[in-house]
């Protein structure tokens, strides 16, 4: 059945290729700057992959006024503050993030205060808070994973709270997107299948939300395709450049797809596991993607039974509840696939999740603003149910 109504917007433009970093500053001859504040982290640094961004940029006549390296685990306030400060210091016309999606989304945010002043929380919280269009904003991922260098989302941790707080504009939708599988070479096992199984969240929830349009619908597949084919590969061998590719197009592809449907209750369970519990939100999500499914199973089953045979399932002569059923048995067994490579825990107890935060874990989820977007509704006393099989 057809929404009555949807809309698609998507302004970033992707670039794919082998060795792109080093080439791609004539893309940025269109957005009429040339001073730029690099904010990465020191990891991604110390493995020499911003030194092609340097020399390419300096090569074609751009200027890096300034880099950033101390963004944490999760991209917090502070972070966003800082860098907003350090690049307006610095005289920067516009924002160059190389990193995972904590990086992203820490620069992300700070282009709210970049471009515009005024404070995060208080003036950017919530949707649509935006009227123009920010400073330009590029973004070079080093991780397959959250797609942010395509989505419209920043997610940022307030310490002091220990919340992960939600910013949605289409006006956060990066510049330029630029794919290239050599930056993902040195991810080790556990991020490779951390990040990717995030992807696979994000194509899944958003395949069946309430906002879901054949738009969406066309990319999560595609991406869930991808992923199915590739991650294992990827984790495996991260030298293995075919899939590193097919993993970071997945990703993207998946970004796209939840930027325009949003997600559901597996992230609303991983924001607050990763709130309360410090648990990576790709670790969380992983462990709970198949307890989500089984949540909205009734509301979603003839959806998860047209994606079955995407993930690899013969479903014929099975009806659509075993179809279904085997769509959520792929998605356990491709991460039991990862863990028997050593790369990702299958229960919250193995990620160190104590026994007692799960009741708080369950209520976090039911106030977390991912839930409106969820095809069913989530209470607290019900989503327990699923977290305590998670464990």
């Amino acid at each position: 059945m057809l929404p009555e109504y949807y809309q698609f917007h998507h302004p970033t433009k992707v670039m794919y290729g082998e060795g792109l970093v080093g080439d791609f500053a004539h893309e940025l001859e269109e957005l009429g700057v040339k001073n730029y504040f690099l904010v990465s982290d020191h990891v991604v640094d110390g493995l020499g992959l911003i030194q092609p961004i340097r020399e390419g940029l300096a090569e074609a006549g751009f200027r890096i006024t300034g880099e950033f390296y101390d963004v944490p685990q999760d991209a917090s306030v502070e972070a966003v503050e800082s860098i907003s400060r350090q690049a307006k210091d610095s005289g920067a016309e516009g924002l160059i993030a190389v990193g995972g999606g904590s990086v992203i989304d820490a620069a992300k945010a700070a282009n709210f205060i970049f471009s515009e002043g005024g404070d995060l929380i208080a003036d950017y919280s919530g949707a649509a808070t935006l009227v123009r269009p920010l400073k330009p904003f590029i973004v070079i991922p080093t991780t397959a994973g959250t797609g942010s260098e395509n989505t419209l989302v920043a997610v940022i941790y307030d310490v002091a709270n220990k919340t992960k707080l939600l910013f949605s504009d289409k006006f956060l939708l990066p510049d330029l997107a630029v794919l290239d599988p050599l930056m993902t070479r040195s991810l080790p096992p556990g991020l490779t299948a951390s990040t990717g199984m995030d992807a696979l969240t994000h194509a899944v929830e958003s395949y069946v939300g309430v906002d879901a349009s054949p738009h969406s619908e066309a990319l999560a597949v595609a991406a869930i395709k991808n992923i199915f084919q590739y991650l294992v590969r990827a984790t495996k061998n991260g030298d293995d450049l075919e899939a590193r590719g097919g993993m970071l197009i997945a990703a993207n592809m998946a970004g796209s797809a939840f930027s325009h449907s949003m997600v559901g209750c597996v992230h609303a369970m991983g924001h607050a596991v990763g709130g309360l519990t410090r648990v990576p939100h790709g670790v969380a999500n992983a462990i709970l993607l198949p307890h989500g499914m089984e949540y909205n199973f009734e509301v979603s089953k003839e959806k998860y039974a047209a994606l079955a045979p995407v993930m690899g399932v013969d479903t014929t002569g099975m009806s659509v509840d075993e179809a279904a059923r085997a769509a959520i048995a792929a998605v356990r067994d491709l991460l039991r696939q990862l863990n028997a490579l050593d790369a990702i825990p299958v229960r919250l107890k193995d990620a160190g999740v104590p026994h007692e935060s799960l009741p708080a874990i369950a209520e976090a989820a039911a106030e977390d603003g991912t839930i409106v977007y969820n095809p069913r509704e989530v209470e607290a006393e019900e989503i327990l149910i699923h977290v305590r099989n998670a464990y």
